[in-house]
């Protein structure tokens, strides 16, 4: 059972919201992105993998604060998600001392570097807010330990697969765990870059 072998601040916090049996999907994909590698994680709508990327953050991170630069990436699509993602996450780390922090475009970028210097360990952010931070030196990637995208088919715009390829250009070294309902062939091609090793988990 997957949840058995999780942090027992994870396994706490699953207790108290009655969460005990996991789904195929994360039975199949957790203990693979425990294992460090990267994962192309494709299953359908409802199948847990929002649950599944809080769950293995949490776990990579050990459930504590260590320093002040990030060490977990999560991209998403638009504002709307990022702030879904940010409250999702608060219902995981409310007891403990990990620090999430949410950007997005409409927040001006010189407020999200002062604010993420003062110390984060998990950053939801888009694709252009994330990019502009990385141009603009406004985080650092040095202790990045990974970096997953929720629902991921956002990546196939112009613009949005632009914006990683440079943000992943800047990181040294760290664990790529993507999500998503289908493998679009523009999401294979990253397999060429910073998704090499990788590993699937299919879940129909």
């Amino acid at each position: 059972m997957p949840f058995k072998k999780l942090h027992s601040d994870i396994k706490e916090k699953l207790e108290s919201l009655e969460f005990t049996t996991p789904t195929p999907f994360q039975t199949q994909s957790i203990p693979v992105i425990k294992s460090g590698a990267n994962v192309y994680c494709v299953a359908p709508k409802g199948s847990g993998k929002t649950t599944t990327l809080i769950l293995t953050t949490l776990q990579k991170l050990k459930c504590r604060a260590v320093g002040n630069a990030p060490r977990a990436l999560v991209l998403v699509e638009n504002k709307e998600i990022a702030m879904e993602l940010y409250d999702a996450f608060l219902s995981y780390t409310k007891y403990t001392s990990l620090r999430v922090y949410v950007g997005y475009e409409e927040l001006h970028n010189d407020v999200q570097k002062s604010e993420i210097a003062m110390g984060v360990d998990i950053l939801i952010s888009t694709p252009k807010s994330m990019n502009k931070l990385f141009l603009t030196n406004g985080v650092s990637t040095s202790d990045m330990k990974i970096f997953s995208v929720d629902d991921a088919e956002f990546l196939v715009q112009k613009s949005a697969y632009a914006a990683i390829m440079s943000i992943t250009q800047s990181i040294r070294k760290c664990q790529y765990v993507l999500y998503s309902e289908t493998m679009h062939p523009m999401l294979k091609r990253f397999e060429g870059h910073f998704m090499e090793f990788s590993k699937k988990v299919v879940v129909f």
